[in-house]
């Protein structure tokens, strides 16, 4: 007769294959976009660091008792529901939450609850892989835009550079500065958020001063982005000023 652990291990094995089989075009369009797209370039470290939080749990997860769920089925089905929805509107990012909760439904179903807590962090980490729909990100990153340029505009006047800002364009003695959606700082924001939670992981074992780590980045990035647009606007007048003619006649050529 097959020991428990051996069947289990069997069945998992099973299922990650199926899995493997599902998702294979959903993980490489997600590589695919971490290459390609600078926002997300940090998901080629989400996984490896996933697996190591799963790894260093490994003594807890050998000594825990086997006790699969039926939860973990029910968890299955939703996930695969959910994928079914994501395939059927084109939807990216319903594919790609859908593979962790069926990671998830996998580690209920075959060994239980406590193996799930004990992997919960690990599991819930992955989601800072995933790239966030683009109405959610444009949502996000305009009004980033429009704080990065208002700081912007609040240093300069009070350097003493006249400065007109329309929306994201500073207008300046010499020229215009625009504070594009490369320039949101949202890329900063996303990667200094699973730093800190990552920080706040190594560094801290209580969740509530984890949970602070990880909200500190938020100010810290936009503070820091918002310093970096004032600070092109101060260099590019007091550094580097162009005369006006010059700048419009530049600015006509394209």
């Amino acid at each position: 007769m097959t020991p428990p652990r051996t069947r289990d291990l069997v069945t998992a094995c099973a299922l990650a294959a199926v899995v493997l089989w599902m998702y294979g075009g959903v993980v490489s369009s997600l590589v695919r976009q971490w290459a390609s797209d600078d926002n997300y370039s940090h998901g080629f470290f989400v996984v490896p660091l996933a697996l190591y939080f799963a790894w260093e749990r490994r003594q807890a997860l050998r000594t825990s008792p086997l006790r699969p769920s039926v939860t973990g089925l029910i968890l299955l089905a939703l996930s695969l529901l959910i994928f079914l929805a994501g395939r059927l509107g084109a939807e990216l990012f319903l594919t790609r939450v859908s593979l962790i909760g069926v990671l998830g439904g996998i580690v209920l179903f075959v060994w239980g609850r406590h193996h799930f807590r004990i992997l919960a962090f690990p599991l819930v980490f992955l989601i800072l892989m995933i790239p966030l729909p683009a109405i959610i990100f444009n949502q996000i990153a305009f009004p980033l835009q429009l704080l990065a340029s208002r700081a912007g505009e609040t240093v300069l006047n009070l350097a003493g550079i006249p400065v007109l800002r329309e929306g994201n364009v500073l207008q300046l003695p010499s020229r215009s500065l625009e504070v594009a959606e490369a320039c949101s700082g949202i890329r900063s924001l996303v990667s200094l958020i699973t730093l800190a939670i990552v920080l706040g992981y190594f560094s801290e074992r209580r969740i509530g001063r984890r949970f602070l780590i990880a909200l500190s980045a938020i100010p810290i990035a936009i503070v820091a982005n918002a310093a970096r647009v004032a600070g092109t606007g101060l260099a590019s007048e007091l550094v580097n000023p162009l005369p006006p003619k010059v700048f419009f006649t530049r600015f006509r050529d394209g």
